[in-house]
Formats: C-alpha cells, structure tokens, sequence
C-alpha cells in the first residue's frame, strides 16, 4: 500500500468524520487547495472593503476633504452610515443578478466578469461603492458555490470556510494598511493610499481564476459530461475508473436526471417558484415546553427558508457593527487618539484572522456545524451583554485612564471576535453552499447572499445611530446585539440539522427525512461502497503478498 502523505496523516488527525475514513487520500491534492485559494481572493475583497471604509472615516485629512469635520454628532452618523452603506446596496443587487451569469456563463467566466468590474471603479468613495457593491456582491454568491461544488465532501467545510479566512485576511489587512497610511504617509495620501488597495484583492482573483477550470458540476448540468469527466478526474487526481470517481459521476448524474424528471428546462422564475413551492406541515418537537409547535417544511422550501434565516441571524450578531465601526467603538470604550484606535482594530483583526485559520483548520469538519454555531452564538451574547452593562455603569471619561473593567471589556471584543471565526463566520457560508440541489444550488446561494446584504446594509446604516442615540454612549446597542444573540442559539437547537461528511448529492436524503435536526443521517451509501472497495482491494493485496 503507498504510504500516506504527511499532509493527508495531518488531516486524518484534525478531520473527525466518515468520509474522511473511506475516501481516497489523492482526493485531498494541491489542484483542490489551489481552485478555493484562487477564486476565495472575492471574500478578501469584501473583507478589504469593510476594514478600510471604517478606518478612513476617522482620518482628518479624509474629513477635512469631504466636510465632515463640520458637521455635529447626529448629522455625521448619517453621513457616515450613507458613506458605508453605499456599497451594501451595490452589493444586494449583484448577488442577485450573479446567478443568471453563474448559470448561464459558467462559475468561472462570472468570478472573472466580476473581479474586472470591480477593478474599473478606481479609488472608491459614494457613488463609486454602489458600482463596486455589484462586484463584491457576486463574488459572495459566486466563490462558495464554486469551491463547495468541487471540494472533497470529508473537508468541504474546510475549503468553502476558506472564504471566510481570506474576508478577515482582508480585514486585517486593511486595518493596518490604514495604520500603516496614516503614521507613514499622512495627509490625503493617506485615505486615497488605503482605498486604491481595495483594487488589489480583485487582481489577484481575475488572474487567479485564469488557472482553475470550471465546476464539473456546472458542465454536468449543461450536459458536457465528457468535460465534466475530465475536470473530476484532475481535480481528484484518480483515473477515470476509479470506484470514487465512478460513484461521484454516478451522484451527479441521479441528482440532475431526478431533478430533470420535475421542472426539465424551466426558467429562472420557474426555479425560484419550486424552491418556494412546496407544502408544510407542523411538527412538534419536544423542548424546554415539551410541545413546542414549529413550522417545519420539507425538501427545497426548507433549505431555502433556513439559508435565509442563517444569513439574517449572521448580521444580526453584531459582527460587522464592530467591523465597520470598529475605531469609533473602541474610542467609546476609552481607547483615544486616531492612531491608537487604528492600532486597536489592527490587533482585533488578527484575532479574526488567526481564530478563523484554527477553527478552519481543526474543528470545521470535526466539530460540526450545529455545535459550532450553539456554543458560539451563547459566548457571543455573554461579550455583547458585558460590553453594554460596562458602558451603561461606568461609561469611559476622555482624558481619563481606562479602569480594569473597561480593559475586560476591549477583550470581550476580542473574544467576541474569535467566537464569530468559530461559528457564524465560517459556517453560514458552508452551510448555504452545502444543502440546496444542484438545479437550485445557484439560486439558494443567490437568495441567500442577498439577504445577508440587505440585513449588512440595514445594520450598517444603523449602528451609527444607534451608537449615538440608544443610551448613553451607545450601550442599548450591544443589548440588542446580545439579545440577538441568545436568539440564535434557540433556533439553531431546533432547527438546523448536521451536516459534515455528508455529499452533496445526499442532501435530499436528510432534508426529506422525518427526524429531528439533531438526528442527522447514516453513512451514505457512496461511503459504504468506497470503504468495501479498498476494504476488498487490501485483502487482494495481503493475498497476492502470501502467494509471491
């Protein structure tokens, strides 16, 4: 038998799930790596984005140029708020229209239509941000979809969490590209330096693409099987006659010829309407009330509701309040001075950065994703509540020291931070990408993208506000953001099954099953096949040793 590689010995150690049992170890090969890398650059360019607008609008030179300094509390929320939520706008509306090119160009050609609109908009201030939120907002929808459809399914969470990692790789970077322009380039260079860098995320994604293929998923749908064949086979770098290619073509090809035999060549509309159609029925489930009645439809209605319903929750943790805001945020919290507030969101994206690497790393596919987002979801909401009892009992004085308290209160931040990478960071993306069919995958992102925009627009736009006029300093706001939080957890306990380890193509298996969420499903019937094959295939060899 060849000896394992020591990366593949290395992920058996941190992958916890059956899959990574019985699949082939040269599925897990550097091409698989190289295609999530490549097109995961369109989540730095979001993370880019959200790092660097916040940061900007703290510099005097940036406010002195557009007027702000002049402007009193109230009014600068607002202004600052429109400025943010300029490119959320542009975003909603370019997840949406991102799945016609996606399904009718092909994944690939849309990241690379995409990536090169953003690039034409230059230095990016108001109107400019709507036209770059297109961009941005495709490439959210567009780079799950991708690197989910061509993963091995034992680390898809893995690579599709890759996404994650390269927005708060981003984010880092453009905290302390902001840093770095102010203390070294100072003036208006300094905010014109750190936007035009919002460019170089979108490069390295064009050229980037330019050496992957395209998603044999995609080219199955489109009836190129041949491609779609010799794509798989690179890809997983096995002979086409290998049982685990032969079983993956075999999936494939069921799910589409059963999803053919319902709506064969129906319209976009046509599609959206199916995955909305389906009928309901209450079930009970036993809970803290021991009948809790829950609305809980089957099939393709139920993966779209709860995509949705993570993408809404997602923003409503309050994440990219800080992310956004973070420098006004840690001045409320005592932190003075443009530079030290700068200073203080740089360390806080490193925390993001490093906290989503290990969780990608050693517990996305172990773990799981129920388990990631409860416990996350509860720490998350203890921060938020510390952080707003902190401020609302003993609000930070300026030109007096920070107390004790107030420091426990800039690490709740930070651990709330980390407790975002491990759970509703990361997951949610995996998540959306993961459950929908292949015929509607595209749509179920799209819709999902979209209301993670709007719901991003909406808190954006809000924060500002809030943290100026709910309660003094803004310590309504973290009470909300907490509260929220709590929330999560309860939805999550009842409502979202498990699904590591699990094939696409198996989706429809658990989603149509009659169990509670927590039940999830057996080992699926690929897996069984694959582990009899080279179960079969070592005794043939220890045979073939005894007869030598």
């Amino acid at each position: 038998m060849v000896k394992e590689r020591l990366f593949v010995r290395f992920l058996r150690k941190i992958v916890k799930n059956d899959s990574m049992v019985t699949d082939p170890t040269e599925v897990y090969n550097w091409r698989v790596y190289l295609l999530a890398c490549a097109s995961c650059f369109g989540g730095m360019l979001f993370g880019m984005d959200i790092g660097v607008i916040g940061g900007v609008l703290q510099m005097d030179s940036f406010k002195s140029a557009f007027g702000t300094d002049k402007l009193n509390k109230s009014d600068l929320a607002n202004t600052n708020a429109n400025i943010v939520s300029c490119l959320q706008g542009g975003c909603f509306f370019g997840s949406l229209i991102a799945p016609w090119f996606a399904d009718k160009f092909g994944r690939k050609p849309a990241l690379l239509i995409f990536s090169a609109e953003y690039q034409s908009n230059g230095i990016i201030v108001f109107d400019d941000r709507f036209v770059a939120g297109l961009g941005v907002g495709a490439a959210t929808m567009i780079n799950p979809l991708y690197v989910s459809e061509n993963a091995p399914r034992a680390i898809r969470g893995l690579l599709t969490g890759l996404y994650q990692l390269f927005e708060t790789a981003g984010i880092m970077l453009a905290f302390w590209i902001n840093y770095g322009s102010l203390l070294h380039v100072g003036g208006h260079g300094a905010w014109q330096l750190s936007l035009a860098m919002q460019c170089m995320p979108a490069v390295l994604l064009f050229f980037g693409m330019l050496l992957c293929d395209e998603s044999p998923r995609f080219l199955a749908t489109k009836d190129r099987w041949e491609d779609a064949t010799a794509i798989l086979t690179k890809v997983r770098m096995l002979p086409e006659s290998d049982p685990y290619i032969q079983a993956e073509l075999a999936e494939i090809h069921a799910q589409l010829e059963f999803e053919a035999g319902i709506i064969a060549g129906a319209s976009y509309w046509a599609r959206v309407k199916e995955m909305f159609s389906e009928k309901s029925k209450a079930q009970f489930i036993v809970g803290i009330s021991r009948l809790i009645p829950l609305l809980t439809p089957l099939g393709n209605r139920k993966r779209a509701l709860l995509s949705i319903a993570l993408m809404v929750w997602q923003q409503l943790t309050g994440t990219n309040a800080i992310n956004f805001y973070a420098p006004q945020i840690f001045n409320n919290l005592g932190i003075t001075g443009t530079k030290n507030g700068l200073f203080a969101t740089g360390i806080y994206g490193i925390v993001k950065m490093v906290s989503c690497f290990c969780f990608l790393l050693v517990a996305v596919d172990s773990l799981g994703r129920r388990r990631s987002l409860i416990w996350t979801s509860i720490g998350m909401g203890m921060c938020m509540f510390y952080i707003g009892g902190y401020i609302c009992a003993d609000p930070p004085q300026p030109g007096q020291p920070v107390p004790g308290a107030g420091y426990f209160a800039l690490v709740c931040i930070f651990i709330f931070a980390a407790l975002f990478q491990f759970g509703w960071g990361p997951v949610c993306w995996i998540y959306v990408s993961e459950i929908p069919t292949t015929r509607l995958r595209g749509i179920n992102v799209s819709f999902a993208a979209a209301t993670q925009w709007l719901f991003n627009f909406a808190v954006s736009r809000a924060t500002p506000v809030m943290l100026v006029h709910v309660g003094r300093s803004g310590f309504g706001t973290y009470f909300i953001f907490g509260s929220f939080n709590f929330a999560m957890c309860v939805f999550v306990w009842f409502l979202i099954p498990e699904t590591k380890g699990i094939s696409l193509e198996r989706m429809d298996e658990l989603f149509g099953a009659e169990k509670l969420p927590s039940e999830g499903i057996d080992l699926t019937t690929a897996a069984k096949d694959r582990r009899a094959f080279t179960e079969k295939q070592e005794l043939a060899d220890v045979e073939h040793l005894e007869n030598v």
